[in-house]
């Protein structure tokens, strides 16, 4: 099952590590993450970073790395492509709700020529105004193992 209005926040440090906050929301209640992001190698000026996630959510312990690799941003930042070296994850990033079909198409166009498999692209359904508070907790922990497996 997949949520509804998921975003992404992320928030520069002063030490230079970006903060990440992954939120979404599946019956009427709000699920999340926090991690960090970090340049995967400091001297280059490739965008290719790592992400770290402490799971589970509810009782932070064992920490995740992953990468996270900016394809394509546009140039006033409006949206973006990010993969993997892997291409087994891949996401579509928009600062509104709502992405034009035509940028949306063209996009998955670079991923496919990156070599992704876009048929597992899904379109998260996103509200005009999105909820602003946090609202009920999903308390019992089970989304994120689900995120995992790209549930």
């Amino acid at each position: 099952m997949y949520g509804t209005n998921t975003r992404a926040t992320y928030t520069l440090r002063e030490d230079g590590i970006v903060g990440v906050l992954n939120e979404t929301w599946s019956g009427g209640k709000r699920s999340y993450i926090e991690g960090t992001a970090y340049k995967a190698d400091p001297n280059s000026d490739e965008a290719k970073l790592k992400v770290k996630f402490y799971v589970p959510p509810f009782l932070p312990i064992f920490p995740v790395v992953g990468d996270y690799w900016i394809l394509h941003l546009d140039r006033d930042y409006h949206y973006a492509l990010i993969g993997q070296p892997s291409r087994n994850y891949l996401w579509i990033l928009c600062r509104q709700p709502h992405l034009d079909d035509e940028i949306y198409n063209q996009l998955v166009e670079k991923a496919k020529e990156e070599g992704y498999d876009v048929r597992k692209l899904h379109k998260t359904p996103q509200s005009d105004t999105p909820p602003e508070q946090e609202g009920p907790q999903d308390t019992k922990g089970i989304w994120w193992i689900k995120s995992l497996f790209g549930k």
